[in-house]
């Protein structure tokens, strides 16, 4: 008896270190823990995504920078990114203080922002966040990035800039929070913070080779179909896990995010087939990815008619936008501020004219005054200031980080000339996603061709991507050609004036 006397004791004494569990409603906590998981597989999805946007020399790099910076952003979140962002204690509107460091008494008591959960599973949730917007900004790395910078750089800005735009919204302290600003799911910390940071990152590593940026294309778009499909998927976790609980709120949040998503991704394709007359499958997802940014921190304000509108503006505005990256002779590779931070920003305007009190108070915790179609004419402004106010200090703080690791002996944010012409997965990974340099170097050897083995390397060799400058008998003719001939591919041969392919 005497055991089972003490067991009991100290359960009751951990619950009341604990808090009350019991005050949650254990449908939403579990909807947010499903939630938090589904937003964990955008992680993948995005590598994925990149991975097929990419050229097949780099695709492997770009895999391992997403997955990697997901783990620096674990440890950060922990270490004391949830404190800086989320610390109830801050007073100053700008940044949290280290009341949470390392978790400490994050436990069983309501969240900062709601109190439908716990802080513990609130924490996790917006980590998933923290972790998303990382991957995003690694698509600044694009074909001539080194990674273990980047994986400095990652910590430091999602401590200055990623902790700071989060505090500013979603903290009850925060100063855009309080000023009443519409953020549902991070149209500021997450998509203009992704998209405007990847072009200042893209600024401060320079442009890729004028030859790599010859007729470049995808190099697998099944991959970035299958991209494209997870991270929807994990969009509705994303969306409709901001309301914080299994209620009415959330269920729109979900409708309004496939509108728009739908939406734009049509309205993408059609516009890119005015032009090439074929339906474009990278289009087709490049929208639907707007979209889904778009409806970031819209869904959980709108009713779905206005989610339409929503769609239809992100793929136009965010198509056009792609042709900003030339006016600012910036090299965007993967258009993240074409698709996160113009996207972003029509979420978060269009909210001024079509939030709606009622649906953001089907979580029966929520009230706003709404937009324009209920007569909040003020609300425009307010969302406006914000746009300004988060791409400012995103582009000129994300540049400041990147110079000063950039700086650091050792630290090179950019890969050599050589480095650059060879791909990231030989230069910095060693492993590849495919077989491709493998296959380079077998037939550059003669080894499996039967082909003589004679060689000759040159110092340039890594300016052609060739190890050798074999000549190679044709088996149908009695013409000779040279390897690097041989193995070039319609993908990789710049194009003559007419658009044809130039004969080597």
């Amino acid at each position: 008896m005497e055991p089972r006397h003490a067991l009991t004791s100290f359960s009751r004494l951990s619950s009341r270190q604990l808090g009350d569990p019991g005050q949650f409603d254990r449908g939403d906590v579990s909807f947010i823990i499903v939630a938090g998981a589904m937003v964990s597989f955008m992680v993948p999805g995005l590598a994925f995504l990149y991975s097929g946007l990419s050229r097949r020399k780099s695709a492997l790099s770009l895999i391992w920078a997403v997955a990697a910076s997901n783990a620096v952003v674990i440890f950060q979140w922990y270490f004391w990114g949830y404190s800086l962002a989320f610390s109830s204690s801050a007073t100053n509107g700008f940044i949290g203080n280290l009341k949470s460091f390392g978790l400490k008494d994050v436990e069983a008591d309501p969240s900062p922002a709601t109190p439908l959960i716990p802080e513990i599973l609130y924490s996790f949730f917006q980590m998933e966040f923290a972790c998303v917007t990382a991957g995003i900004l690694m698509g600044g790395l694009a074909e001539r990035g080194r990674v273990l910078p980047a994986m400095v750089f990652i910590f430091c800005w999602m401590t200055v800039v990623y902790c700071p735009l989060a505090c500013w919204i979603w903290a009850t302290h925060g100063w855009a929070f309080k000023w009443g600003v519409l953020d549902f799911a991070g149209g500021g910390p997450v998509e203009i913070g992704s998209g405007v940071a990847g072009l200042a990152y893209s600024w401060v590593i320079g442009r890729r080779n004028e030859r790599e940026l010859l007729n470049f294309r995808p190099h697998n778009v099944s991959l970035v179909g299958l991209g494209t499909f997870m991270l929807w998927f994990g969009w509705i976790g994303f969306n409709g896990g901001s309301a914080f609980g299994a209620n009415l709120r959330a269920i729109f949040a979900v409708w309004n995010t496939m509108l728009a998503a739908s939406f734009a991704g049509m309205v993408w394709c059609l516009l890119d087939f005015r032009i090439e007359r074929r339906w474009s499958m990278v289009g087709f997802c490049s929208g639907t990815i707007a979209g889904l940014v778009a409806a970031t921190p819209s869904s959980g304000f709108l009713r779905p008619w206005s989610s339409v509108i929503v769609g239809i503006l992100s793929g136009t505005l965010c198509n056009f936008a792609t042709k900003v990256k030339f006016l600012l002779r910036i090299d965007d590779a993967l258009d993240l501020f074409a698709e996160h931070a113009v996207g972003g920003i029509v979420g978060l305007l269009l909210n001024a004219f079509f939030a709606s009190s009622s649906i953001t108070g089907a979580d029966n915790v929520s009230s706003i005054p709404g937009g324009w179609v209920e007569h909040h004419w003020k609300q425009l402004y307010i969302q406006f200031a914000y746009v300004v106010a988060t791409c400012a200090y995103t582009f000129v703080v994300t540049a400041l980080v990147a110079k000063a690791v950039d700086s650091i002996p050792g630290l090179k944010l950019r890969s050599t000339p050589e480095g650059e012409m060879l791909g990231m997965d030989e230069t910095e990974i060693g492993e590849f996603a495919t077989d491709y340099i493998e296959l380079r170097r077998d037939v550059a050897d003669c080894s499996t061709f039967g082909f003589s083995r004679g060689h000759a390397y040159k110092s340039g060799d890594a300016q052609n991507e060739r190890h050798a400058q074999n000549v190679v008998p044709d088996r149908n003719t009695n013409d000779t050609r040279s390897e690097s001939q041989d193995l070039e591919t319609i993908a990789e041969k710049p194009e003559n004036g007419n658009g044809t392919t130039t004969p080597s």
